[in-house]
């Protein structure tokens, strides 16, 4: 009787540790989409476009897997301990990016750092995208960002943006970032669920988020925005009448109305956590 209880006991212990260990993280359930012929048709493809910058430049720092991780740097103009990380779209770090990061390393004036989770891989396809968002290994991106903190330095006040894919990424980049954290903006993207996480959060955050969308959708966001009360955290919610990608930088068909009002908040929502 004693041998049938131990072994129904290590059953249920290596049911449980299969469960967490093998459930997919908060990123790679959104990562997923891809492979969702919906959510693919949700994104146009972005027109061609080169970036020409004689303030940004492509840099190399090196990760804990003994890897070189590539980024696109604009400095400060004059010294600063602030830097702002950019998360890419799905799409990963193209040039309309690039054009949408030096506008705010003009307008906001600190280090500005493109991270690239694609390691150079950039989709000009929705096929393409979706093959990519779904190849991403949740390790090897968070060693590109805990090396961006590296590079940063530890006296680096740091904020995180991004869209899409890189919304998600946004919010788990400013968990990694600790108390080194100032602010987290967040276009759509995965909301982490983990309340436990969530209260890990040293710093508010905003989010802007369509209500036409569906990844995530309003039901989400309204659990996002619970969650984040219930871990004690400051979430400054914006909501817009718009679809999905309302604020892509490679959208052909943004929604020009929501994002120059996002793009006021943010600035603003940045402006007033600097010290």
């Amino acid at each position: 009787m004693k041998y049938y209880i131990l072994l129904s006991c290590i059953l249920i212990s290596l049911a449980n540790y299969a469960q967490n260990c093998c459930a997919p993280t908060t990123t790679e359930q959104y990562a997923m989409n891809g492979a969702n012929a919906a959510f693919r048709n949700a994104h146009n493809e972005p027109l061609p476009y080169v970036h020409h910058s004689e303030a940004g430049k492509d840099i190399t720092f090196k990760t804990s897997d003994g890897q070189d991780a590539h980024a696109w740097f604009l400095p400060a103009k004059t010294q600063s301990a602030y830097y702002l990380f950019v998360i890419h779209e799905w799409w990963g770090l193209n040039d309309h990016i690039k054009k949408e990061s030096e506008k705010m390393w003009n307008d906001l004036g600190f280090n500005v750092i493109a991270l690239d989770l694609y390691d150079k891989k950039v989709a000009t396809t929705s096929d393409e995208a979706g093959t990519l968002i779904q190849a991403m290994k949740t390790e090897r991106a968070i060693n590109i960002i805990q090396g961006a903190l590296e590079f940063a330095g530890k006296s680096a006040r740091i904020f995180t943006i991004g869209w899409c894919f890189g919304g998600g990424w946004s919010l788990q980049t400013g968990l990694l970032a600790g108390p080194q954290l100032a602010g987290t903006i967040m276009f759509y993207g995965q909301p982490e669920k983990d309340i436990e996480k969530l209260k890990t959060l040293n710093a508010d955050v905003i989010g802007f988020f369509g209500n036409r969308d569906q990844w995530p959708s309003p039901t989400l966001v309204n659990e996002f925005n619970e969650n984040m009360k219930k871990a004690g955290k400051t979430l400054l919610l914006n909501r817009y009448e718009a679809d999905h990608g309302f604020a892509n930088p490679s959208n052909p068909e943004f929604d020009k109305m929501a994002t120059e009002d996002s793009y006021k908040k943010l600035t603003t929502f940045i402006r007033e956590r600097m010290k």
